[in-house]
């Protein structure tokens, strides 16, 4: 949970807002940030899935994305047959320090820079500097976001920026659909965004960590959670308005988000079962 759908505590972004407020951004991240000018409506069109980590997504045959444009996250390059489909774009969001030490990032990055295969990187600005320094993902194309701002405080429908600080996020898919809407993906579908952990009391994935494997304080080391309801529910009505605000650009914009995810609880967007997705473009 804690570094793929972690729903942190109550009041732990409050916390961070008020962190990042006293942060100025470097000329680096501005150059950075800048572009990301050039990725906005580079697919344009084009549809992408988003494959999340959930536990459903291990009930699906992901061979048949095989020459789609996949957006995997997280720990996904975990996934079975990760190879096979071979994402373009692989996204990680902000990482905590303090439940993970810069030896343990670094290692979980060198883990996932050899299994990655060509994907290009979306990363948060903090890590910018851990890339930098211990020199890591050589050779791979690595973009920065700055999550920086309050989706709350979002007031219009025009697709968000990516090129400017962005809003901060409560599981890694919101920041994928963001990156997905702002490289001008007109049709996005969404794999494995289960978020039913609420429900049965465990966090688990669609697979076996490895140089993750027992880091999440969030849960013991057979996955339940250890946060109490009240914390749980608040995070996941932000997490709920994130994915509501994120409906309403699409929506204004025309652009398509499909849950073709099996079960879960995620219930904004329209669910179209994978295989009728993809014998309808056998029909066409």
């Amino acid at each position: 949970m804690t570094f793929g759908s972690m729903l942190l505590p109550y009041g732990v972004h409050e916390l961070r807002r008020r962190h990042k407020q006293r942060i100025q951004i470097s000329r680096s991240v501005l150059q950075a940030l800048h572009a990301n000018r050039e990725l906005a409506g580079c697919h344009n069109g084009q549809r992408c899935f988003i494959l999340g980590n959930g536990p459903s997504a291990k009930a699906q045959d992901l061979t048949v994305l095989a020459g789609e444009t996949v957006i995997s996250v997280s720990n996904g390059y975990l996934h079975a047959d990760f190879q096979r489909f071979a994402p373009k774009y692989h996204v990680v969001p902000q990482i905590t320090f303090g439940t993970m030490t810069e030896d343990q990032v670094a290692r979980w990055f060198a883990e996932m820079h050899e299994n990655l295969g060509e994907a290009e990187l979306f990363l948060n600005e903090t890590e910018a500097g851990i890339v930098a320094e211990r020199k890591l993902f050589a050779g791979r194309k690595v973009h920065y976001v700055a999550l920086r701002k309050n989706f709350d405080d979002i007031g219009d429908t025009s697709i968000i920026d990516i090129g400017k600080p962005v809003p901060r996020i409560d599981s890694v898919p919101v920041l994928a659909l963001m990156i997905a809407m702002h490289m001008g993906f007109k049709n996005i579908v969404l794999l494995g965004v289960d978020h039913d952990s609420w429900r049965t009391g465990y966090y688990t994935y669609a697979f076996d960590l490895k140089t993750q494997a027992g880091m999440d304080f969030s849960v013991t080391s057979d996955g339940k959670i250890l946060s109490s309801n009240y914390d749980t529910f608040q995070s996941l009505a932000r997490l709920w308005r994130q994915y509501r605000r994120l409906r309403m650009i699409a929506v204004a914009n025309g652009v398509q988000i499909i849950n073709a995810g099996i079960g879960g609880e995620l219930d904004e967007f329209d669910r179209i079962p994978l295989d009728l997705l993809l014998s309808q473009d056998k029909v066409r």
